[in-house]
């Protein structure tokens, strides 16, 4: 009779943890299901938050040279986006260009990048020059 008894105290506990087991692994599922559900949503209103930016920035950069205070004549601008922002061809109005001005526009405490300054210090460096590539049919 003893055996049984333990037999069956053994039987129970172990049908008592398989079922513990059980609802723990169901609930740590649930609870990550809902973690990520809650994380989804955040990553994704980050995500926006961010593209948003990048999109304003960029339409400032379009629209800079129609904006107060820009230093050159808008007509004398190039957009070119990467790496810089802008190339401003200084007295093309008067059919005599006179100076090639590099401009990168930043808005709020952007700074440049590694391209960007490197971009600056090859032409602080004066390390500019004319190619003429002919291409012949």
């Amino acid at each position: 009779m003893d055996l049984l008894l333990t037999i069956l105290i053994v039987v129970g506990a172990l049908i008592v943890l398989l079922i513990g087991y059980y609802i723990g692994l169901k609930a740590g599922r649930f609870k990550a299901w809902v973690e990520y559900k809650e994380n989804v949503k955040e990553e994704r209103e980050d995500a926006v938050k961010r593209s948003r930016s990048v999109l304003s920035g960029q339409f400032s950069e379009q629209l800079a040279p129609y904006l107060p205070n820009f230093n050159f004549s808008p007509s004398e601008v190039r957009f070119i986006g990467k790496p810089i922002d802008f190339v401003v061809f200084k007295g093309m109005d008067e059919k005599e260009i006179r100076e090639i001005v590099f401009v990168e526009v930043k808005t709020g405490k952007a700074s440049l990048s590694g391209v960007e300054r490197s971009l600056k210090k090859a032409v602080e460096d004066k390390r500019v020059r004319w190619e003429e590539y002919r291409f012949n049919s």
